[in-house]
C-alpha cells in the first residue's frame, strides 16, 4: 500500500517522542522481517552475524548508512541497505533496539 512505510516512520517517531518505543507497536516495521534471514533472533544462536535485538539504534543507523554509501565494506549489506530510506532505517533500528 503506498505511503505505509512513511506512515510507519512517522508513527514510530511519534511513539519515541511520547516516551514509548516502537516495540510497543503491534508488529515490526516493514523490512525488519528480512533481517532475520541472516541476523539471529534468539540470543543462544552461535553466528558471526551479530544479533540486532537490543543493540544501539544510533549505531545501527550509522552502520546501515555507511553500508548504503559504500563507506563500510560488506558482502551483501551494501546492496540490502540501498533498498531502505533513512526513515525506514531509523524505524527498523528503533524497533530492533527495543527488542529483548
Amino acid at each position: 500500500m503506498p505511503g505505509m512505510k512513511a506512515h510507519y516512520a512517522v508513527v514510530s517517531g511519534m511513539l519515541v517522542c511520547a516516551g514509548m518505543t516502537p516495540a510497543h507497536a503491534a508488529e515490526a516495521p516493514p523490512g525488519a522481517a528480512s533481517c532475520s534471514g541472516c541476523h539471529a533472533a534468539k540470543p543462544n544462536v552461535d553466528t558471526l552475524v551479530p544479533r540486532l535485538a537490543g543493540q544501539d539504534a544510533g549505531a545501527m543507523v550509522t552502520a546501515m548508512q555507511a553500508y548504503r554509501s559504500g563507506q563500510r565494506p560488506a558482502t551483501v549489506m551494501d546492496r540490502i541497505a540501498k533498498g531502505f530510506s533513512d526513515d525506514e532505517i531509523k524505524a527498523i533500528a528503533a524497533w530492533f533496539s527495543a527488542q529483548p
